[in-house]
């Protein structure tokens, strides 16, 4: 779910990574040296359309069976702030249960609230926080001012660039 990499000068490279269980859903924070392998385990990805929140799950639309498919908050995480209505999304599944899902890659959000730029602070490039239209806050650039469209990284919720 989450991956950090780390070196110290003494014990050398290892990842500290965030795994989840595909049956169970249990998380587990486990580190890696870089001289170990880990086997991935082989998810099957369907295409599907993001139609609405129903109470306790988000409901998505199969886009070849035209199913809906229930997905359970606590499997998307934080990627559930960047959903949109109409959102084409991939479904991973394993064995046939939805487990999660692939965002694209970036999205594009409004900006509703941040500070007004300093005057005098272009000699550094200088970051400050900013509240998108889905709720999501970012760094971004001192140039960004409310109303502003950006496009956000869906992985990281880093901003990208100013469209």
């Amino acid at each position: 779910m989450k991956y950090q990499a780390a070196s110290t000068g003494k014990s050398g490279a290892y990842a500290q990574v965030e795994l989840r269980d595909v049956v169970s859903g249990t998380k587990l924070n486990e580190r890696f040296r870089a001289s170990e392998s880990v086997e991935k385990v082989r998810l099957e990805q369907r295409s599907a359309t993001y139609l609405y929140l129903d109470g306790d799950n988000y409901i998505f639309m199969d886009s070849e069976s035209f199913e809906q498919v229930s997905i359970a908050p606590d499997m998307l995480g934080d990627q559930s702030a960047f959903l949109t209505d109409g959102m084409e999304v991939k479904i991973e599944t394993y064995e046939e249960k939805p487990i999660g899902i692939a965002l694209p890659a970036q999205i594009e959000a409004d900006i509703v609230e941040t500070a007004p730029a300093m005057k005098g602070a272009t000699a550094t490039s200088s970051y400050k926080p900013a509240t998108l239209d889905n709720g999501v806050k970012v760094m971004v650039p001192d140039f960004i001012k409310e109303g502003d469209r950006i496009a956000v990284d869906t992985v990281e919720s880093t901003y990208l660039k100013r469209v």
